[in-house]
């Protein structure tokens, strides 16, 4: 009986700090500007396209936002360098032969709900840097600018391993 009662405890404190956790790993702040390029259609050369112009944007975006303490800074950085995005775009088609229109945008564009990882998002009007290819019928791809937490997704090596004192009681004692 008194294993019965310790185990529900530790579990009911278990489950408490894994949501809260999991809660505070996936917040976007409210200062911030996303990213998404979509895609002209779900066609696999068209999604090559999307994921190739996201590396283009992001590598020509993040090392300038990197270092930028406020988001009027990351406003002034992005708007600074949307001619040059569409400068680099019409360069890459070219070059691939890719005979797409696309658009460069940034203000506030709509999201629609998305689930990721047992995470929802909600749909809304995000200020965000939107490139949107041919038709933008396609999937998508988002995620955000400033702060760049996409930089550091990118740079994340290995799965990180989260270890909680409340498991390994588990694991010991049961």
């Amino acid at each position: 009986m008194k294993k019965t009662i310790i185990l529900t405890i530790i579990i009911i404190i278990f489950i408490i700090i894994t949501n809260s956790v999991k809660q505070d790993l996936v917040k976007i702040p409210k200062e911030a500007i996303r990213i998404r390029v979509l895609a002209n259609s779900n066609d696999n050369y068209d999604q090559e396209m999307k994921k190739q112009v996201k590396e283009l944007v992001a590598n020509q975006l993040y090392p300038k936002l990197n270092n930028v303490k406020n988001i009027n800074e990351a406003r002034k950085v992005i708007n600074n360098n949307i001619d040059n995005i569409e400068k680099n775009i019409n360069t890459f088609f070219t070059q691939k032969k890719y005979n797409q229109n696309y658009e460069v945008i940034y203000g506030l564009n709509y999201f629609p709900e998305k689930e990721y990882k047992g995470v929802y998002y909600d749909e809304g009007y995000y200020e965000s840097l939107l490139v949107t290819i041919g038709d933008g019928s396609g999937d998508n791809w988002w995620c955000v600018l400033f702060p760049p937490l996409c930089l550091m997704e990118a740079e994340e090596s290995e799965e990180v391993e989260y270890k909680f004192f409340v498991q390994e009681l588990i694991d010991k004692y049961f």
